[in-house]
């Protein structure tokens, strides 16, 4: 994982990202990509297995995997899962110089670093 651009997890968002990652028959892998949002620039997309890129951060047994080329858009971020009695969803939490959206599931670099190939 390279260093100082990795994403972290919490607890929940660990424990949530190894549970579908066990239902789908991968277990302790997974991988996520951005994709362009509509309320801010990316919104995570989150699927089971490795399908590509490098492993961006490891928590209680899983590992989640990123394109390379988007490493520069996750630095800093923290991913959390929030579930009720209506469904979950993961949430972005911010870290310096990114706007996240109101539903938590989307943000927007400030500054440098705003762009990425895909």
């Amino acid at each position: 994982m390279p260093k100082g651009l990795s994403l972290r997890l919490s607890s929940a968002a660990a424990a949530e990202l190894g549970r579908q990652a066990a239902v789908a028959g991968t277990p302790g892998l997974m991988h996520l990509d951005l994709v362009e949002g509509g309320c801010e620039q990316w919104v995570i997309r989150i699927r089971p297995g490795h399908l590509a890129g490098v492993p961006v951060a490891r928590a209680d047994g899983i590992t989640l995997h990123a394109p390379a080329s988007q490493l520069p858009l996750l630095g800093g971020l923290s991913l959390d899962y929030r579930g009720d009695l209506s469904g979950g969803g993961f949430l972005i939490r911010s870290g310096e110089g990114v706007s996240c959206c109101a539903c938590g599931a989307a943000f927007s670099r400030t500054g440098s670093g705003g762009t990425t190939t895909k």
